[in-house]
């Protein structure tokens, strides 16, 4: 697709019988908005949309049995030159404007490595076996920037390409998923590509509130922990950035 705007925000949400993503997608973009008035943000989804708050709709031509792969359509349709792709489970905590000037150092960037919610990097590895069995990036797809070039257009048609042939690319890689999610394909791809073309030391990290990351004792930290917003604090503490609430019926 031949952009219309130098840069913005993408946000794919195709809703399942258990999870509204669009209702999601819509409470990231408000909070995006909250701090940013001026962002411009397209939604990409498989059915028709009539939400004010995203400045443009953008339906899926197929949509894919494994939801995941869903992701391989964003860089043809997004109608930005300079797009930055948020994960629709989510919330802007604190501007987050700086970050175009620190991506530019990349054709493409995707954010490493995670946060608790104490701000601390997480060492939890209880998700990423199959990432270290296999010596791949730690990449988070949540957060991932990209210009209209050839090494995005090269990472992109990579991706595609292992989620429509994973049946080839799974033999690659030791204890491999019988469907991969996003962030072992991208972590594949740039492992092809080489992570040091398509990742940026210092670059933002996500809040992960996962049950391991949070250290609580269910998987919904919801209950378990003392959550308020406007600002949003866990237990007292402030977050900033990318808060990834995961609990995805949480109502803040």
């Amino acid at each position: 697709m031949r952009p219309v705007e130098e840069q913005g925000y993408v946000v794919v949400a195709v809703n399942t019988a258990t999870v509204d993503y669009v209702r999601c997608a819509a409470m990231l973009v408000e909070s995006l908005k909250t701090q940013h008035p001026d962002a411009r943000v397209c939604l990409i989804t498989d059915q028709p949309i009539t939400d004010p708050v995203f400045d443009y709709v953008h339906t899926l031509p197929v949509v894919s049995d494994n939801a995941y792969a869903n992701d391989a359509a964003v860089f043809q349709l997004t109608p930005f030159r300079e797009t930055i792709k948020l994960e629709a489970d989510m919330l802007i905590a604190s501007p987050v404007s700086h970050w175009w000037d620190l991506f530019r150092h990349r054709d493409v960037v995707i954010s490493t490595g995670c946060r608790n919610w104490h701000d601390d990097v997480s060492t939890v590895r209880h998700y990423r076996q199959v990432f270290d069995q296999n010596h791949l990036p730690d990449v988070y797809n949540a957060i991932t920037y990209w210009r209209l070039s050839k090494t995005a257009k090269e990472f992109f048609d990579l991706t595609r390409d292992i989620f429509a042939n994973w049946d080839q690319f799974r033999t690659l890689i030791k204890f491999s998923p019988d469907q991969p999610d996003t962030d072992l394909v991208y972590a594949m791809a740039a492992q092809i590509m080489g992570p040091e073309h398509v990742t940026l030391p210092g670059s933002p990290t996500i809040v992960h509130m996962k049950r391991h990351h949070a250290a609580t004792q269910t998987n919904n930290w919801t209950q378990e922990l003392v959550w308020e917003v406007n600002p949003l604090r866990i237990q007292t503490v402030a977050q900033w950035g990318v808060f990834h609430y995961h609990v995805k019926d949480w109502q803040p």
